[in-house]
């Protein structure tokens, strides 16, 4: 599992303020679309039931997770309400170390190259750069220069415009939140249909930009 599975999905879909009525047929939405990384925050109310409907109805077909976590207190709730991976905003070595001992995928977020390399040595799979949108594409690659080895995506500021020049920059996925679904929106059909739409035009740039 681990870095290759985050790197075949590719996308991973920032959710927040989703509600436990509101997940699925996102969910769905973006499947469609071939999104099928689903990143739950956990700041969101009745987060962990979310992740539990989530991946009881979707199970291998959606890979489920949860985002914005703290400690590893609340890696391990999250984990036994059904998530695949862990992301967080920070480095922090009991939550990379509570994540992996239950065999889940660990990104902690990181800005530097010494925070990144420290989180990739306490265990993680792949090194979130956050936020990434902040300073652009460029630093991004300038990180993966002499970091070759260590897997990195973006998150924060990334969107339907640029997620392609971070795939060129050597990224292994892209995490991407409001200019993919925002749960703020109504679900109408028509914005479903839009979720769908944009989802699959973002995964195309995805594959294009790794084929370039």
């Amino acid at each position: 599992m681990g870095v290759e599975e985050i790197k075949k999905r590719a996308v991973v879909a920032v959710i927040r303020g989703a509600s436990v009525e509101t997940i699925i047929p996102m969910a769905h939405a973006l499947k469609e679309g071939g999104v099928t990384a689903l990143e739950i925050t956990m700041e969101t109310p009745k987060a962990l039931a979310i992740i539990e409907k989530a991946a009881n109805v979707f199970g291998d077909e959606i890979f489920v997770g949860a985002g914005t976590v703290l400690d590893a207190e609340t890696a391990r709730a999250a984990i036994l309400s059904g998530a695949k991976f862990v992301f967080s905003p920070t480095v922090r070595k009991e939550t990379i170390e509570m994540t992996k001992r239950y065999g889940v995928i660990s990104v902690p977020g990181a800005f530097t190259a010494t925070e990144i390399l420290t989180a990739y040595e306490y265990g993680a799979d792949v090194i979130k750069v956050f936020p990434a949108g902040s300073v652009g594409p460029g630093y991004f690659k300038n990180l993966a220069g002499p970091l070759p080895h260590i897997p990195l995506m973006p998150t924060g500021g990334i969107d339907m415009e640029n997620a392609k020049d971070y795939i060129r920059a050597g990224a292994v996925a892209v995490g991407v939140g409001s200019s993919l679904v925002n749960p703020k929106k109504a679900l109408t059909d028509d914005y479903l249909r839009l979720i769908t739409e944009n989802a699959r035009k973002l995964m195309e740039e995805v594959q294009s930009a790794r084929q370039a």
